[in-house]
């Protein structure tokens, strides 16, 4: 018996050790029996200690003596209540009366070990993510390589970026420098400005006097801070220039300067009331003229050389010689180092003292020739002025990419998304107060903001290999189709054989317009090639992550900028959701209606069951097209987003031949789009009845097209306005003409950018483009005219059809305004308690320009801009709102269990979810807008200036909200 309890009890310790230690179960060389038979063989411990150190054990507090782990805590068999020294003691005196105490024994130690394991997978959860430990941790190595790789990368090359710059003595282009020119210019200019006067009066009996006040000051200061900085950034890094090098650089730019400076006051046109000036032959005006623009030109193009030649051509001034031009440049070196410094940051100081230094700083150095020891001066910058250029490699582009492993929850400003690239909750653009005030907002408050940054940045993504196939053998073919741009530039026109003045301008102008194509055209390859790198890249990955984080708005983006679903066709169809759900019936029904939806052309206008029809229609279409995209008929290429088409037309196709279609497991994300969303939530903010309609807050039998509305509304003004006289209105013959190019493409842009403000100029600009694609009005002038009535019939025809929002429009604008003007930027807190602070405040801008240099003076002030402030208030206020409704969304289907996207007015989910998703996004907008948003906003603002006095609030009307619930168009 003994025997048998001996082998149970190895054997429960094998397992109980092998779960608990991989190591023993990976020792194949020990079995259960050669474990008892050590213990059997009557010398005890020693074997069953040696057996422990054998296995590596013997340094664990578990193998102790007299104490074996969770064995011990059985003290009737294995601890030392009955006086055993060890475990082998133990099982050598057991005899069979002790059976059935032992049976008992044993159980209770399997309980317990049982209770221990349910304790321990408590404590460590099988999952992270929704993956296995272990392949988590894997992942989570490979993305901290990746992040640290990528930020090692970047600036890398950013620093050879800079010290390419800085060789070719570029690097007063460089922001840093820059930024140190701005404190630099004004002491140095004041200081050299009062040199010349010194000069002027005499007071000054120095070498360089006599060519010291050729030029303004600003300029003498601007040439010297780049001429300077240019060869002290040069070379291997050691910042220093010789003395007289520096010194006959900056004196012959000074004299090149002033060359020209006095070229363009000699050539400037005199005015008519100038009776000083000396009559000029006529001949010579004109020569002097067109010299002036030769010059002008090429210094445009930096061809100095030949603006040089001209110059002294013209110039009758005696040459200043080099020995005038050290003279000259040293003294600016001078002025420079005695008013030029640099401040070491704060945390590198000593006792927090400020560290404030001279920026340059002048020395000797000796040289060892054969001749004998020759000492030069050498000007040095102060090593800070280097290290900061070093520095601003952390403050390039962060290359941000998708994620392996889920973000790390967002708990504060800079605490989430990334494992180690530095990651922000809001992109603040250098906006300090808007900054300020998200980093002071008690964490408490942002919970809702942070779970919903966090839901949308865990959904998983994965890259669809057929549609990266397809697009992949249209690119390397040349491009060109499916609204990918073709990868040949456009042949510049031949220029002609004519001296016709007219026909040669025409050519120049074809010329100009082709050159501007070919730019544009490059532009769309990089961001091509930049969005296929990534898909490339991603390709074979299970899945990735997209971190998200707000603008200042409250509204969120994926951090990563090139590949993800806010982008174009292009990334949406080469997306798509990691996680396969199977269709369903319902699912089946959205897939078809998505299909509709992405091929447009009006069929997204459609019912719903017209949009199944028109798929069900097109089944071999479809087929043919998921068959053989490129080789078949290619009807997908007639869709308005041709790859989210094709995409759908390949999981449609699937679906369909499977045996079961809706047990079928799709992929594809299927969105919900918002009508005129910026309407819709003026229309739900005035419970406007009117707009409401338009824009699909009440039901319908089909989605009311806001614009088709407004376009039939400017046609019905054209008609009227034909019918008049020519000879009493203007317009007359102008709606005559235009009658017939009315439609739903020609307001469009000016409908949806009305929400934003639009002004009656921007309006007729975005007019006048579509008329000009048409080529129907080929004069300039006419088109201009014709551009003008468009835009201001369309504003009208808006404001009858949306007069609740232009009241609400108007208020914001008019409050905005009211607080603008007592020069403090307009806050609000969003629904979610996020806090916004319009970024608007008046930038100084200087612009001190020479022959060779630009340098713009610009800083932010602290005066607001009031027109600035009163015209963003109502977009942006709107966009906050658009943002919580979205987020709102988010958190509720995490909730509910649904994969979940979102880009401000888009919705995305799996098919078979978009039922519930379309309930919870109604429901969520009617709970958003059940609270007096507006009530609350003049609440806030009557509080923060109590001393003020604002408009009442603007009238509203009596649409019910909770017709939303019920209207199938809201998103559709």
């Amino acid at each position: 018996m003994w025997r048998n309890l001996s082998k149970q009890a190895s054997l429960r310790k094998y397992k109980l050790f092998s779960e608990s230690y991989p190591l023993f179960s990976s020792l194949r060389a020990f079995q259960p029996s050669q474990v008892c038979e050590k213990i059997r063989d009557g010398r005890g411990e020693e074997h069953a200690v040696r057996m422990y150190k054998e296995l590596g054990f013997a340094q664990s507090s578990h193998f102790s003596r007299g104490d074996f782990g969770v064995w011990s805590n059985f003290p009737g068999i294995f601890g030392t209540s009955r006086g055993y020294a060890s475990v082998a003691e133990a099982l050598a005196s057991t005899s069979e009366e002790d059976v059935d105490e032992v049976q008992e024994l044993i159980e209770e130690m399997n309980r317990h070990n049982e209770e221990t394991m349910t304790t321990k997978q408590q404590k460590q959860p099988k999952t992270i993510g929704g993956m296995g430990v272990w392949r988590y941790n894997v992942l989570k190595k490979r993305q901290i390589k990746i992040e640290t790789e990528a930020w090692e990368e970047a600036a890398k090359e950013y620093q050879e970026l800079l010290t390419d710059m800085c060789e070719q003595k570029l690097a007063p282009n460089l922001p840093y420098v820059k930024s140190l020119f701005l404190g630099w210019f004004e002491p140095l200019k004041d200081a050299i400005a009062a040199e010349q006067t010194a000069c002027l009066e005499g007071k000054i009996k120095l070498g360089h006097v006599p060519f010291f006040t050729h030029l303004p000051a600003e300029m003498m200061a601007v040439i010297t801070m780049h001429k300077l900085m240019g060869l002290l950034m040069t070379g291997s890094g050691h910042g220093s220039t010789r003395v007289v090098q520096a010194a006959c650089h900056i004196g012959e730019a000074i004299e090149n300067e002033a060359r020209i400076n006095r070229f363009l006051e000699k050539t400037k046109k005199k005015s008519a009331s100038n009776t000083d000036s000396e009559e000029q032959p006529e001949d010579l005006m004109k020569e002097r003229e067109r010299l002036r623009k030769r010059v002008t030109t090429l210094m445009k193009r930096q061809k100095m050389h030949e603006v040089k030649k001209i110059v002294i051509q013209q110039d009758d001034g005696k040459p200043w010689g080099q020995e005038n031009q050290v003279k000259v440049g040293c003294r600016l070196m001078q002025i420079l180092m005695e008013t030029a410094y640099i401040q070491a940051p704060m945390n590198e100081s000593e006792d927090g003292v400020p560290d404030i230094r001279p920026a340059f700083v002048h020395s000797v150095k000796t040289l060892e020739t054969p001749g004998g020891n020759r000492r030069y001066g050498v000007i040095q910058c102060d090593p800070l002025v280097r290290k900061g250029l070093e520095k601003t490699a952390r403050h390039m582009v962060i290359p941000y990419m998708p994620m392996l492993i889920p973000p790390k929850d967002w708990t504060g400003y800079d605490k989430g998304a990334y494992l180690f690239l530095p990651s922000y909750i809001m992109r603040t653009h250098g906006a300090k107060q808007q900054r300020d005030t998200v980093k002071r907002v008690p964490r408490n408050q942002l919970v809702d903001v942070f779970q919903a940054l966090n839901t949308l940045g865990n959904t998983k993504w994965r890259v669809n290999k057929r549609i990266l196939g397809v697009v992949d053998r249209i690119w390397t073919s040349g491009g060109g189709v499916a609204d990918l741009v073709d990868r040949e530039d456009i042949p510049l026109p031949e220029e002609p054989d004519t001296e016709d003045e007219a026909e040669i301008k025409k050519w120049r102008w074809k010329v100009r317009n082709v050159k501007k194509q070919n730019s544009e055209r490059h532009s769309q390859r990089c961001d091509i090639e930049l969005k296929l790198a990534v898909a490339r890249k991603m390709r074979d990955e299970e899945g990735f992550y997209y971190p998200h984080n707000l603008d200042f708005r409250g509204r969120a983006y994926p951090m990563h900028p090139y590949l993800n679903h806010l982008g174009s066709d292009l990334c949406r169809g080469i997306l798509e959701f990691a996680e396969a759900r199977p269709l369903g019936k319902s699912g089946l029904r959205w897939l078809k209606i998505h299909l509709a939806n992405v091929y447009g052309g009006g069929v997204d206008k459609l019912s719903y069951e017209g949009r199944v029809a028109f798929t069900e229609k097109h089944v071999e279409d479809i087929f043919d097209s998921a068959d053989r995209p490129l080789e078949g008929k290619q009807w997908w290429l007639g869709a308005e987003d041709p790859f989210q088409c094709l995409a759908t037309c390949i999981n449609l196709t699937e679906a369909l031949r499977s045996p079961s279609p809706e047990t079928y497991r799709s992929h594809m994300p299927v969105h919900q789009d918002g009508s005129c969303n910026g309407m819709q939530h003026y229309a739900a903010l005035g419970r406007d009845k009117l707009g409401a309609a338009a824009v699909n807050l009440v039901g319908g039998d089909k989605p009311a097209d806001v614009y088709s509305g407004i376009a039939v509304r400017v046609l019905d003004i054209m008609k009227r306005d034909a019918a008049k006289d020519p000879a009493t209105d203007p317009n007359v013959m102008l709606a005559r003409r235009l009658i017939n190019q009315v439609d739903r493409k020609l307001v469009k842009q000016t409908v949806m950018t009305s929400v934003y403000g639009v002004t009656y100029v921007g309006a007729r600009e975005q007019i006048k483009r579509k008329l000009k694609e048409r080529g129907v009005i080929e004069d300039s002038d006419e088109l201009f005219s014709a551009s003008c009535y468009v835009a201001k019939t369309t504003l009208t025809a808006l404001g009858e059809m949306f007069e609740a929002a232009r009241g609400i429009m108007s208020w914001l604008g008019d409050c905005a305004k009211i607080i603008a003007q007592e020069n403090h930027p307009v806050q609000w807190t969003t629904p979610l308690g996020l806090p916004v602070v319009q970024p608007y405040r008046k930038i100084g801008r200087h612009l001190i320009r020479t022959s060779l240099q630009i340098l713009t003076l610009k800083r932010e002030t602290d005066k607001v801009m009031v027109q600035r402030q009163k015209t963003a208030f109502p977009p942006n206020f709107v966009h906050s709102l658009d943002g919580s409704h979205m987020m709102m969304t988010a958190i509720a289907c995490k909730e509910a269990g649904l994969s979940f996207a979102g880009v401000h007015d888009s919705y995305w989910t799996h098919a078979s979810d978009v039922d519930q998703m379309n309930r919870i996004l109604r429901e969520k907008f009617v709970e958003l807008y059940e609270a007096p948003i507006l009530e609350n906003l003049s609440e806030s603002f009557q509080k923060s200036f109590p001393k003020l006095q604002f408009p009442p609030l603007p009238e509203r009307g009596d649409f019910d909200l909770r017709e939303v619930l019920d209207s199938p168009y809201f998103f559709n």
